[in-house]
């Protein structure tokens, strides 16, 4: 947990674009040591460093780190923050997520939230509306734990949540579609029913 100027941020993931660029830097820095040290001498081995540039823009930037930009996320007491769109936690379903969270288990399919592995994987926001907004993470697991926490927190502990969730009812929540580039916005969100 840490402190944004006046926002207490509960849970951060970055876009992953420095941890990809380290990874790249490492790997064609061991070529040229590789090939400096044992090979060839270390002029020639500067054709190493000369390619890891060369080919981190299209490749590096373009293939691996483009695609997984929307992964920056920023969840705070107030909203959840990917990228530059925000959520308002209004329009969570807070005790959706908190009796989940209780009962440990996901509603997208049947494994324990805690027996995650540490993959990229969607997990799903319920919104009061009945719909569920879709966001990646690179360790589901922590995100869960930290959000279903707050969820509990948030709806007065424990024993509220569970009198709440036996006594109102809501809609299930069923993901939202992403839209295609073309039309973004201009059709209603179509929805999709959990597996």
């Amino acid at each position: 947990m840490a402190m944004t100027g006046k926002r207490r941020v509960l849970y951060r993931q970055g876009s992953g674009f420095w941890r990809m660029t380290a990874k790249w830097v490492l790997a064609f820095g061991a070529l040229y040591l590789l090939d400096g040290g044992l090979l060839r001498s270390w002029g020639d081995a500067l054709v190493w460093p000369m390619i890891g540039i060369l080919l981190w823009v299209p490749f590096g930037i373009g293939v691996v780190w483009y695609p997984k930009k929307d992964q920056r996320v920023e969840l705070t007491a107030r909203e959840l923050r990917v990228r530059r769109r925000r959520l308002p936690m209004e329009k969570v379903n807070l005790l959706h997520v908190a009796r989940l969270w209780l009962e440990g288990r996901s509603t997208a399919d049947h494994q324990p939230v805690l027996e995650w592995t540490r993959f990229d994987r969607v997990v799903w926001v319920p919104l009061r509306d009945g719909r569920a907004f879709g966001v990646e993470f690179r360790d589901p697991a922590a995100f869960a734990k930290v959000f279903g926490a707050f969820a509990v927190e948030a709806c007065g502990g424990p024993d509220i949540v569970r009198a709440r969730a036996a006594a109102e009812t809501y809609p299930d929540p069923l993901p939202m579609r992403p839209h295609s580039a073309r039309d973004a916005g201009s059709w209603p969100d179509l929805l999709d029913i959990f597996n």
